[in-house]
């Protein structure tokens, strides 16, 4: 209802608030009582000194209601204007105003100027794209040839080969008979489950999997395994109804996320989003603090080395710095570190670079494992858009501390990224 207030900071999308709300000063997600704002309303002339921007909303409503020329109906929807008024205006404004007629014309030319460059029309009756084959755009979409609705090998690509030493004759026994057309049928069959496949892959937009893919990384991690674990049921219930599944699971997992930040909020005494503010501004400090509290634990089980202590600090120095660190920490455990490995003649070595070749002597790990353990990381962050230590534990088998310093050097590197 007008006049109604409109955040000047919000957005988008735009941040509206009625009166009431406004006056209690209602605060919502990013929207906070002292933003500036606006104040909405049509009450003020726009073609004609005597009409309103609202009366022009309803005579518009009015005349697409009772349809053109029903004048006396119009008015008296609209219940202000008589219905001489409404048809006079209406045809001075609206019909027969050159200046309207104008800036309808540059506001279409105005849209299909920012259409030309960002997207083409597709219809129908247009030649589809035909990419060549083994080109990026035929690798992208699996293979799929649009004009012919097929694909470059089909699933159960070799079923017709069945049928090609088969020829019915007059002579043929029906025992012969019977067993040729059972064959025909197992065939029937078999095209009825590679048209029902190909189906799925049209109404769920599989074709191009790597699109596919980067629509799940948009969802949380949790939602992401639902994804996974419901995606064997999308083929029964349809594409729209699979989405609408997913979305509101993504909906709860915002929302019980939500509760428990608030009941988080809610324990600790916070009854306002000003204190709640304060509160998560002084945990972050907190969480700060008991970090340098643990390193500071850390350099006091070297405090009495004082060669270790300084090789400490020297390591820290370089991490704060953004390098590498550059002195290896000691051992306290009493036993000797192993040498380096000699990558002389090792299988693999020459598709090193000269970091990974130091990494691959410093743990000890021959180049072959090394690019087996590498090829799969990438793999798994590239498919859940991110990577954790402990699935980088999970996918490799062996001592969890080498598998650290692989996890710290390919993120370092910027071969994989957290997530």
């Amino acid at each position: 209802m007008e006049p109604y207030i409109k955040c000047a900071e919000c957005g988008p999308p735009p941040f509206f608030l009625c009166l009431q709300c406004f006056t209690r000063g209602f605060e919502f997600k990013k929207h906070q009582s002292d933003h500036t704002y606006e104040i909405m309303t049509s009450d003020f002339p726009v073609l004609d000194p005597s009409w309103t921007a609202q009366e022009e909303m309803a005579l518009l409503e009015a005349v697409m209601d009772c349809g053109f020329g029903n004048w006396q109906d119009v008015a008296n929807q609209m219940c202000t204007k008589t219905k001489e008024e409404c048809e006079k205006h209406y045809m001075k404004h609206f019909i027969n105003n050159p200046l309207f007629a104008s800036t309808l014309l540059n506001l279409k030319q105005a849209e299909e100027g920012k259409t030309a460059d960002t997207a083409i029309p597709f219809h129908s009756a247009d030649d589809p794209p035909r990419p060549t084959f083994d080109s990026l755009l035929s690798r992208d979409m699996a293979g799929y040839m649009p004009a012919r609705a097929d694909f470059i090998e089909e699933f159960d690509n070799y079923a017709e080969w069945d049928l090609r030493d088969i020829d019915f004759v007059e002579d043929d026994s029906d025992i012969l008979h019977a067993l040729k057309m059972a064959v025909v049928d197992i065939y029937h069959s078999r095209l009825k489950e590679r048209q029902r496949r190909k189906k799925i892959i049209r109404d769920h937009g599989l074709i191009n999997l790597r699109k596919f893919q980067l629509m799940e990384r948009r969802y949380p991690k949790e939602v992401q395994d639902l994804y996974e674990t419901m995606r064997r049921f999308a083929r029964i219930v349809g594409p729209v109804e699979h989405d609408k599944f997913i979305e509101s699971h993504a909906l709860e997992f915002e929302l019980r996320r939500e509760i428990k930040r608030l009941q988080e909020y809610r324990t600790a005494g916070i009854t306002n989003f000003c204190s709640a503010r304060t509160y998560d501004h002084l945990k972050k400090t907190r969480e700060e603090e008991r970090l340098k509290r643990t390193m500071l634990s850390e350099v006091l089980q070297y405090i009495q080395d004082s060669s270790a202590c300084q090789q400490w600090l020297r390591r820290q120095a370089d991490i704060d710095s953004g390098l590498s660190p550059s002195v290896p920490m000691a051992s306290n455990s009493g036993r000797r570190s192993a040498p380096p490995l000699n990558l002389t003649g090792l299988p693999g070595t020459e598709k090193l670079n000269e970091k990974e070749k130091e990494l691959c002597q410093m743990v000890r790990l021959v180049p072959g494992a090394y690019l087996e353990y590498k090829s799969a990381l990438l793999n798994e962050c590239n498919k859940q858009g991110g990577l954790r230590l402990a699935q980088a534990r999970a996918l490799i088998k062996i001592d969890v501390n080498k598998t650290r310093k692989i996890y710290d050097f390919l993120i370092r590197e910027g071969y994989i990224t957290k997530a």
